[in-house]
């Protein structure tokens, strides 16, 4: 089977594209793993789909590099508005677009696109944590060491945590600790975090089912939500990932989370699967 694709990014988090629209692909998750694997397929993150939707503009999938399906991605969303955009699918620069999170609203503005990423969940059991109520400097033992984590859901759950030094972690050891960690029922991302001052701050992250990314957008939101939780941020925040930077606003006039940031097409081509 020859299918088409299109190569996009997010400061630095790379997706494969698949318009689902008028074809069907078969088993996606299978997909995922032969084209997002960085040696044997075209490398990515993850695969995003774009699916026909009864209830918004467009429904998109999303499939980690190791098949597994997930609720949310906010660099994906932001490529998703310009892709179907781009390409021509739509013509509106404002989007409906249903995920396993709900309704998210892109906007492409000039070479940028701003998400509406709606309102964050701090209640434990919904993010889910095993724990009830708000998870703000929470301990928790990973491998013999107790890190004070601030737990967030964007749709998906994220862990996040501040330290004094991010670029020498071992995240490639750590980060499955946190991941699969029983804490997390569900699994986690997790959000490595060094404060430059109130309004900025450095970020890794280790997202499930990825491993270490260089960028993510629901993280960024999460983190800067956590960051208002714990007392360590502003509302307004600048994050600087390895692949670029994220603008995200936590507006307390609605609750609502906003974020800005590049999306950009690397290249189209065929694969035979």
């Amino acid at each position: 089977m020859e299918i088409p694709f299109t190569k996009m990014h997010g400061a630095g988090n790379d997706f494969v594209f698949l318009d689902c629209l008028k074809r069907d692909y078969g088993d996606l998750e299978a997909l995922a793993k032969k084209l997002c694997d960085r040696r044997f397929g075209i490398g990515a993150d993850q695969l995003l789909t774009v699916h026909p939707s009864k209830v918004a503009d467009f429904k998109m999938e999303i499939y980690n590099a190791d098949g597994g399906q997930v609720e949310m991605c906010g660099n994906g969303i932001r490529c998703f508005a310009k892709y179907v955009y781009d390409h021509g699918i739509s013509k509106k620069r404002e989007l409906e677009v249903e995920t396993l999170a709900g309704i998210i609203r892109p906007r492409v503005v000039g070479e940028l696109v701003e998400v509406d990423m709606g309102e964050p969940i701090v209640e434990g059991r919904k993010i889910p944590v095993n724990a009830d109520g708000e998870i703000v400097n929470h301990p928790l033992e990973v491998d013999g060491k107790t890190y004070q984590v601030t737990c967030v859901s964007m749709g998906n759950p994220h862990c996040v945590l501040y330290l004094d030094d991010i670029d020498s972690l071992e995240l490639e050891k750590i980060g499955p600790r946190f991941e699969h960690h029983a804490f997390f029922p569900k699994r986690v991302n997790t959000e490595f975090i060094k404060v430059l001052n109130p309004d900025e701050v450095k970020m890794r992250v280790w997202e499930r089912g990825a491993g270490e990314t260089w960028a993510c957008g629901t993280g960024a939101s999460a983190v800067t939500v956590a960051g208002v939780l714990a007392g360590k941020t502003e509302r307004q925040l600048t994050l600087h990932l390895k692949g670029g930077d994220l603008s995200i606003e936590w507006r307390e006039s609605n609750n609502r989370v906003y974020m800005t940031g590049g999306a950009e097409e690397v290249f189209r081509g065929t694969v035979n699967v």
